[in-house]
């Protein structure tokens, strides 16, 4: 009898969610050990976070849903919160849970988002990096896209990565390190893979090449709040996460709802970038604002965040991203690059001042 209560048990917790997150709590890992005595439950939980009122409402939820449960009499539901890693690979304190980090030798890591595909995010991410290059920092630029990855034919690279003593050597170009699945995945082949599949393809590409020392590594996360996105918050210590969207209200709705997860989930919201914003034609020299106007601007201002800067809508931005030589590259001192120059600017700014105001994490 009491292996049917505990399966009953298993099967209520996996239908409750951390804050934020799109899957359970078994999935998860947090759940680490389910014991009934006669009618009474022991629910054992485990998590890495520094949302305590999150991990506490868990704590709350499974003791209810266990409850609730025919031939159980009462519920002792125990949680262990462990501090994640400070952001900057810096170790926590000894009297902090040690978890181990990815990518040690990498200062700041930037999550590059958005709510929707569609609105250029993969080509604000490799100008950016490619910006912030030429800014003097020594930049990384990661493709977590797994079903999508775009970074290869925005920089133009063709090869298969070269492993060294079991380390994969990530491809330089433009001044950065670079590296993706679709280095490694021929084009045309699909990728049909389930969640942990995808963690484990993101923790590879993390762990298993050879960054060495980094300023920053900026990370080019699929669109929407998925498993990708979710490994990323659990896996490394982000420094904060730039919002790309365009003006049109429906971007505008779907950006609202990524910067929310971030918040969720106690990841630094940096700014907003307003991608394909007013449109100057190149014959006549009028501006045309395609999609609305402002609206990226405004969005920042409601939700307390940073505005970092528009980016225009100009054909030689796309042609650059399909001939593998962004825009920052085959113009490096013209009006596009200038305005990716006030992005990365702002970013780095931003997550200065960030980890300025960050607080000290005290453990009991």
């Amino acid at each position: 009898m009491a292996v049917d209560l505990e399966g009953q048990i298993w099967d209520a917790l996996k239908a409750i969610r951390f804050p934020g997150m799109s899957r359970d709590i078994v999935s998860f890992g947090f759940v680490q050990r389910v014991k009934v005595e006669g009618a009474a439950a022991r629910v054992e939980l485990q998590m890495q976070t520094s949302n305590a009122a999150g991990a506490e409402s868990v704590r709350q939820q499974v003791a209810s849903a266990v409850s609730a449960l025919p031939g159980i009499a009462g519920a002792e539901v125990t949680l262990e919160v462990k501090a994640p890693p400070r952001p900057g690979g810096l170790a926590p304190p000894a009297a902090a849970a040690q978890t181990v980090n990815l990518i040690p030798g990498v200062r700041h890591v930037v999550a590059v988002a958005s709510g929707k595909g569609g609105v250029g995010k993969s080509t604000v991410a490799t100008n950016l990096a490619i910006r912030m290059a030429q800014l003097g920092h020594r930049i990384g630029l990661l493709d977590v896209d797994i079903y999508g990855p775009s970074i290869p034919m925005m920089l133009g690279i063709n090869d298969k990565p070269r492993v060294i003593e079991n380390r994969v050597q990530p491809f330089e170009r433009y001044g950065i390190k670079a590296m993706s699945l679709g280095f490694i995945v021929d084009a045309d082949t699909p990728v049909i893979w389930r969640g942990p599949m995808v963690m484990k393809a993101i923790e590879q590409m993390l762990a298993d090449v050879d960054w060495g020392e980094l300023d920053y590594m900026i990370l080019d996360l699929p669109p929407g709040t998925g498993d990708a996105q979710l490994t990323v918050t659990q896996k490394i210590p982000l420094a904060g996460a730039v919002i790309v969207t365009t003006p049109q209200d429906v971007a505008l709705a779907d950006a609202r709802k990524g910067l929310a997860m971030f918040r969720k989930v106690n990841v630094a919201v940096v700014g907003i970038v307003e991608n394909m914003s007013t449109f100057v034609c190149p014959h006549c020299g009028h501006a045309s604002d395609v999609f609305k106007r402002g609206g990226g601007e405004r969005t920042a201002a409601e939700l307390d965040t940073a505005f970092l800067g528009r980016i225009p809508l100009d054909p030689a931005i796309v042609e650059g991203g399909d001939a593998g030589v962004p825009i920052v590259v085959a113009q490096r001192e013209g009006p596009h690059a200038d305005a990716f120059r006030a992005v990365a600017e702002a970013v780095v700014a931003e997550v200065a001042r960030h980890g300025a105001q960050r607080p000290k994490l005290t453990i009991s």
